[in-house]
């Protein structure tokens, strides 16, 4: 084994992964998903930076109209993706904020804890997996009452 993949190896073996077995939101855990959400949302205003500098520099001066349309259109396209990331940054916030006061992890309507594997899966889950699906079941019957 070369030197590389020795401390390739040692790492995966020092990754820390939290786990059920645990004492819920422990430090560890605390760290874990902070470090997540932080790299998340790192990696998201970097693609909002991009776009920046994208939309800057194309310019929509085309002579051919189907030209602007196609450009107008991908202009959108990114602008709604950048909105949806900007809603998106505003939930990160919110969970880090949670893991600052000591609610990371609790669902909002039971402040049972939510699953380690539902954290993992969606870090910014703010309902347990039972809280959710009532949610979504009581928005349906909502939606359906409607017509």
């Amino acid at each position: 084994m070369n030197g590389t993949s020795m401390v390739k190896s040692i790492n995966k073996k020092a990754k820390y992964e939290p786990s059920e077995k645990e004492e819920f939101m422990n430090s560890k855990q605390l760290n874990y998903f902070k470090s997540m959400l932080l790299s998340w949302k790192q990696d998201l205003l970097q693609e909002s930076s991009n776009t920046l500098d994208h939309l800057k520099e194309e310019s929509s001066n085309k002579p051919d109209s189907a030209d602007r349309a196609s450009i107008e259109s991908e202009r959108s396209l990114e602008l709604r993706a950048r909105d949806r990331e900007r809603k998106l940054l505003n939930k990160i916030n919110k969970a880090l904020r949670k893991i600052d006061d000591g609610t990371y992890g609790y669902c909002e309507e039971t402040n049972k804890p939510i699953s380690i594997a539902r954290l993992k899966a969606r870090p910014i889950a703010t309902l347990s997996l039972e809280a959710q699906e009532m949610h979504e079941k009581f928005e349906k019957i909502y939606k359906e009452k409607e017509y």
